[in-house]
């Protein structure tokens, strides 16, 4: 479907392309402050435009003058057609030089300033918070580093130097013509103008369906999509028929909108035919009344003929470049947007886990109230208290959505407390530099999500700085070196996208290495153990008891009979910690959540 303003609050037309007024214009230029360190470049390249534009007005006039030659009216330099002849050639040579050179020191410029625009998106995006990804989804942020930069950067070198020939040519030639013979300028400014402007009208009328027929194609692509990667369920639901339905369906659509454009784009041609051909005919004729009369020379007509044709291609180009200078703004104005964005106080430099100084690891949270920012109405969590001591090792556990994740996204600041707080070490960590805070705490989520790269690349990750040796000793103490050297290529092994290559286990145990390798004061495990086969979850238990020696932990528990020898559970619900205390206490309360949660698993098992 055709998108709609990508969340923006300025105007926009039937295309959702941004309308071009004083404003957004002057918003759109911000974004050529990343041409500036390039100037000397783009002063040259807008020179060899210059020169380029003013060349190319002269190849009518010598044209004429070629003709004046041939039927002996030329006077001078001009009666001589070698010399004519030789001059056109050059004037054609001399367009193709300054052609190359302004093409090439724009590419330069383009290039350079967006790959710095490209580079500032990349790092504002990484440097955004959580909450920012949660307003908006993964394929309008992506669409911004791809398709609006490619929208600037085709403004950049192409659109402008466009708009400044078309521009040049429409000025020139109206001056030119003029010059040449004023009552054949004023006969061809009389009719023109109406058959630019039918020309224009049956242009966007053409652009808008040629629009909705790649939307309707966008549409059964979707389906095509979503079928074959649903294959499986499309059989299951002996759904095959249903889905070549809807596909004929949306097709039959697509037909009917690129037949009505075939419709209109034949009436177009007509037109240009009849109408914009008609017109240069009556121009022709006139003016040959006029040469008839002797007002004008014969060469000066031929010159006044090509330069109209000139300046009509020109007005008709234009109306072309304000649509494309419409979707540039409107891809300025979303960029900028991003770029104003404002980011986590984390650290720029490139310092190695080393030299970040380490945490004893003693947290405390102290009347902790949260609502999301998405959800400011619904109170998340109620105030929250409780403590784990340095070395200790705590479990949460509750019903799903009563707040166990939230407790711990508050620990990493992807988002800070609306009531309460947090501390680590005795000092809030709105008040411990991000970087610091989050180099100190290990996360193993449920859901690993790997990199496509080598499995050592992955364990890396957690330290890159660290030696083969280092690498390998996580590999060891998360149960992951054996099953890695079982591959041909050991740790140069590729583990595909978001690591499809590797089982479940293995991915666990991938992640376990890299928490050690990161060695962290703090350790939030993210219990993911549930879904694994009983050799995994054995390897991978053993691996996660490693990773927890002598490190502050914290668990969500998912399986409670892993976390019979934490020191405390905390058992959350409703957003509250509704009972706290060792497993052998709590699972003797018979009216408690957590001897009923146990219960119930026990039953289930």
């Amino acid at each position: 479907m055709a998108k709609r303003g990508f969340g923006l609050n300025g105007e926009q037309d039937t295309e959702g392309k941004k309308k071009i007024t004083k404003e957004s214009f002057r918003r759109g230029l911000r974004i050529f402050s990343y041409v500036l360190p390039y100037k000397y470049k783009f002063i040259i390249g807008l020179t060899f435009l210059v020169f380029s534009s003013l060349t190319f007005m002269a190849f009518p006039y010598l044209v004429g003058k070629l003709f004046d030659s041939s039927t002996g009216s030329a006077t001078g330099l001009t009666d001589d057609i070698n010399i004519i002849a030789i001059g056109l050639f050059l004037v054609i040579l001399a367009q193709g030089i300054f052609s190359f050179f302004r093409v090439y020191f724009f590419a330069q410029v383009s290039e350079n300033a967006v790959a710095d625009i490209r580079r500032d998106l990349y790092s504002k995006f990484v440097q955004l918070p959580i909450s920012f990804y949660e307003k908006r989804r993964v394929g309008e942020i992506t669409s911004r580093i791809t398709t609006d930069v490619a929208q600037v950067q085709d403004a950049m070198s192409i659109t402008l130097a466009e708009l400044f020939r078309q521009t040049t040519t429409l000025i020139v030639g109206i001056i030119i013509i003029m010059w040449t013979s004023i009552k054949l300028s004023l006969f061809m400014l009389a009719t023109f103008p109406v058959l630019v402007a039918l020309a224009l009208v049956f242009g966007r009328k053409i652009k808008s369906l040629s629009k909705k027929t790649q939307d309707e194609l966008a549409n059964t692509n979707v389906i095509v999509e979503e079928t074959l990667q649903a294959i499986n369920t499309v059989k299951a639901f002996t759904n095959e028929m249903f889905e070549v339905n809807r596909y004929r369906t949306t097709l039959s659509k697509a037909v009917k909108t690129a037949i009505s454009t075939a419709y209109y784009r034949g009436a177009f041609i007509s037109f240009i035919i009849v109408g914009l051909f008609g017109g240069i005919i009556l121009v022709i004729w006139y003016g040959a009344t006029l040469v008839a009369n002797g007002d004008i020379q014969q060469g000066d007509l031929v010159s006044f003929v090509l330069y109209t044709a000139f300046i009509g291609a020109s007005v008709g180009g234009l109306g072309d470049l304000y649509g494309k200078v419409q979707s540039a703004l409107g891809a300025t104005e979303r960029i900028l947007e991003i770029l104003q964005e404002e980011e986590e106080p984390t650290d720029k430099s490139l310092k190695a886990l080393s030299q970040i100084r380490r945490l004893h690891g003693d947290i405390n949270y102290s009347h902790v109230a949260f609502s999301y920012p998405t959800r400011t109405d619904i109170q998340v969590l109620r105030n929250i208290d409780f403590t784990v001591k340095a070395g200790e090792k705590v479990a949460l556990v509750g019903p799903s959505g009563a707040g166990k994740s939230t407790i711990i996204q508050l620990l990493m600041r992807f988002y800070d407390v609306t009531g309460g707080g947090i501390t680590v070490d005795g000092k809030d960590i709105r008040n411990i530099d991000l970087t610091t805070l989050r180099a100190n705490i290990g996360v193993v989520p449920q859901e690993v999500l790997l990199f496509g790269g080598s499995i050592r690349e992955n364990i890396a990750y957690g330290r890159p700085e660290a030696t083969e040796e280092e690498i390998i000793d996580a590999a060891r103490k998360a149960n992951a070196y054996d099953f890695i050297m079982a591959f041909p290529e050991g740790l140069d092994t590729l583990v595909g996208e978001r690591g499809i290559k590797l089982s479940g286990g293995q991915r666990q145990r991938v992640a376990i290495a890299r928490a050690i390798l990161k060695n962290p004061a703090i350790l939030i495990l993210d219990e993911a153990t549930s879904s694994l086969d009983s050799e995994s979850e054995h390897l991978v238990q053993l691996a996660m008891d490693e990773l927890m020696k002598g490190r502050t932990t914290i668990v969500i528990a998912h399986r409670l009979a892993t976390i019979r020898k934490v020191d405390k559970i905390l058992v959350i619900d409703g957003g509250t910690i509704v009972e706290e205390g060792p497993h052998d206490t709590l699972s003797m309360s018979p009216d408690g959540i957590y001897a009923n949660l146990l219960k119930l698993q026990f039953e289930l098992n």
